[in-house]
């Protein structure tokens, strides 16, 4: 077996309004079917499923508490790190931390979506980016 991530999967009240945020950042939707939103990021997809339809699908009633899971947007820059986290706030996010310096010496901040799912987006040199936009570790 190989171990991987293959779709991460936001269960969202409002489809409608949290597919046009992430394609105003930027991220082409594959409509596959009606019901659910797919954007392909990189090696992985994003996808968008309403709420009541991934508790019924889970079998598990989702708290309002924000998740202790947040999302993270790599780029191959510091300064891009500056314009995601701008797009995002443009697109209706709200930055909850400022870009800076970090503790392990790259560069980075957050924003939530308008669900107010959480994205870190960080610059680590030490996590080349290849031209798919794949990650690998050190």
């Amino acid at each position: 077996m190989e171990p991987r991530i293959s779709i991460v999967t936001i269960a969202v009240d409002d489809l409608d309004r949290m597919a046009a945020f992430y394609e105003t950042m930027g991220l082409e939707r594959h409509r596959i079917r009606d019901g659910v939103a797919f954007f392909q990021m990189g090696g992985a997809i994003l996808a968008l499923f309403p709420r009541a339809d991934a508790e019924t699908d889970a079998g598990i009633a989702f708290g309002t508490a924000p998740s202790r899971v947040y999302l993270a947007y790599n780029t191959r820059s510091e300064e891009e790190v500056g314009t995601v986290l701008e797009q995002a706030e443009r697109a209706g996010g709200r930055i909850v931390k400022p870009a800076g310096r970090a503790f392990w010496g790259g560069w980075y901040g957050y924003f939530a979506d308008p669900e107010k799912n959480v994205w870190e987006v960080a610059h680590n040199p030490d996590f080349p980016i290849d031209a798919d936009g794949r990650i690998s570790l050190p």
